[in-house]
């Protein structure tokens, strides 16, 4: 097979580019093997991110072991934890595409001829993916791993447990020396944050679309393993460049609906809905919310990691991890097990041998903690296009609600009247004009949800956003309305006090307004002016598309 890297590497008329090579350190023996691009999303300010300088050399020694030239490249991230709450969750899904560009840029302009995909936190790992798709190179991802779950007062906790505690402290439910215990022991290790929260989510939904090694989505940062497997990455890129094998013949429809399945049974994210969306555009797979509802009606939720339970990424390493929860799911034929992986083998071959350690932390496939997925999609007159719960970490008592709306223009002005005491038991906290354009960037409500929860309100409160909900957000919290209210959608039509209708298991949420009167309320709906104006965020906002088609640029 025809390298992309000969066009540099042979031949009189690219000898000018070869001596740039030469410029770099590499020598003859190195450019006449494949050139494997590393892209690494390594830096000193995301925790997850700060060890992947040593998860990238893991990687280039695998590639050199299997035959290649590893050349390491840089990538951006954005830490969701730190840019929560302010105008710097503004910029996190619109980094997702900057992500995706950037990585397509570097891979065409130097010719690669595979990719090994270091990245670890929320929009990194699916910027990386959409844009290997995109290309249809060969590529591998292998990501940092997760954190190590804190320890406060005798307990495991992680960071929506944090998140909490400032509504318990808002509260006066705990004092200053509790809160400085969260602040200083929940985040403990390096590697993404320790539940099922959205960078945990798209690392194991890699692993169950094929795009990574098994093991990727639970092995702890701070273990060996990590490094090892990193290590196998990159003696991986090596034999799929080989055989020819790329992006698109791993992730295509099945192996996309094999994610959908395992993302239903974990318990992933909501924010794995947008980025799925994402990456299966790029597979030229049309996938819509449908779909993901067909999905979730026949596949059950076996997992309730944190937020939804008390469980952590380790607990999910060590009760046998993704292949373990992919084997349960192959007993009902629930996943496709012909779908080709990187390991070069089927995902039937990968889960040979594996099997469920510890049936507390994944539940046995006859006795699930639901029947269906922990994933739900509503529609109704607020969400005609569509809008998206995470089922799982819903309790009980409110997978049914109504109540009166309390209606915000924007995160900032909820979260005060939540920190005032303005939010009373019964109440549904919509939350507008934060959607892909109108953010924009589609800002996620930890801050909220979290301050609900920790006052304890999360189970008879509800909240309803065109925005995001964080993977470490628990309760009725349903984002992702669309249309959204920037584009005229329904939501923007909502008035203080309207009753609201939610019913999960029926997937409707509705307002009590009638048609006619909705459409009264149009005529006085005023043009809302753009919340940023300049840089490239105003850009975003004109080209990206709506929730409901992943939030991609058109």
């Amino acid at each position: 097979m025809a390298l992309r890297s000969e066009y540099l590497t042979k031949g009189i008329e690219t000898a000018p580019q070869r001596s740039l090579l030469y410029a770099c350190g590499y020598t003859k023996e190195e450019l006449e093997r494949p050139l494997i691009g590393v892209v690494s999303a390594h830096s000193e300010i995301v925790p997850g991110h700060m060890h992947l300088d040593k998860i990238a050399e893991a990687v280039k020694a695998g590639v050199r072991l299997a035959g290649g030239t590893p050349i390491m490249v840089p990538s951006i991230g954005v830490c969701d934890g730190i840019a929560m709450g302010h105008v710097g969750m503004k910029y996190s899904l619109a980094s997702r595409e900057l992500i995706a560009d950037s990585v397509e840029t570097m891979a065409m302009a130097h010719c690669f001829d595979g990719l090994v995909l270091v990245p670890n936190c929320d929009k990194i790992v699916p910027g990386m993916v959409m844009s290997a798709v995109r290309m249809n190179i060969p590529a591998v991802v292998v990501s940092g791993g997760p954190m190590m779950a804190g320890t406060v007062a005798g307990c495991e906790t992680s960071l929506s447990k944090m998140f909490e505690a400032v509504g318990a402290r808002k509260a006066d439910i705990i004092d200053d020396k509790q809160l400085l215990e969260y602040e200083e022991n929940c985040c403990p290790t390096c590697g993404s944050c320790s539940g099922m929260y959205t960078a945990n989510s798209m690392n194991c939904l890699c692993e169950a679309i094929g795009i990574a090694l098994p093991g990727n989505g639970t092995i702890p940062a701070v273990m060996s393993g990590r490094i090892a497997l990193a290590k196998h990455a990159g003696m991986a890129i090596m034999d799929l460049v080989k055989k020819g094998v790329k992006a698109r013949d791993i992730i295509n429809e099945k192996s996309i609906r094999n994610a959908l399945a395992c993302d239903m049974a974990l318990g992933c994210s909501s924010n794995s809905v947008l980025h799925l969306l994402a990456i299966a555009n790029e597979a030229g797979f049309p996938l819509d919310l449908n779909i993901i509802n067909q999905v979730s009606a026949k596949t059950p939720n076996l997992c309730h990691l944190a937020p939804a339970g008390p469980t952590h990424m380790q607990d999910l390493d060590a009760a046998g991890g993704v292949q373990a929860v992919l084997s349960e799911l192959a007993k009902k034929n629930l996943i496709d097990t012909t779908a080709i992986t990187a390991t070069g083998k089927t995902v039937g071959e990968n889960i040979k041998g594996a099997f469920v350690k510890d049936y507390e932390t994944i539940r046995p496939i006859e006795k699930p903690y639901s029947e269906t997925g922990g994933i739900a999609i509503l529609w109704g007159n607020i969400a005609k296009n569509g809008c998206v719960v995470k089922r799982s970490a819903v309790a009980p008592e409110m997978l049914k609600h109504s109540g009166p709306a309390r209606v915000f223009d924007c995160e900032d002005d909820a979260i005060k009247a939540i920190y005032g005491g303005n939010i009373h038991a019964g109440d549904v906290v919509v939350i507008r004009y934060e959607g892909p354009k109108g953010g924009p960037g589609m800002r996620e409500m930890l801050n909220p949800t979290s301050a609900l929860a920790g006052m304890k309100l999360d189970k008879c409160v509800a909240l309803i956003t065109d925005g995001r909900f964080s993977g470490a957000s628990r309760g009725a919290s349903i984002g992702h309305v669309a249309p959204e209210a920037a584009v005229g959608g329904e939501i923007a039509l909502i008035n203080e006090g309207d009753i609201i209708d939610i019913d999960i298991p029926a997937n409707s949420v509705n307002v009590r307004v009638d048609e006619s009167a909705l459409q009264a309320r149009r005529a006085d709906l005023k043009e809302k002016e753009p919340n940023i104006k300049t840089g490239w965020l105003s850009r975003y906002s004109r080209l990206v598309t709506g929730a409901d088609k992943g939030a991609v640029l058109k």
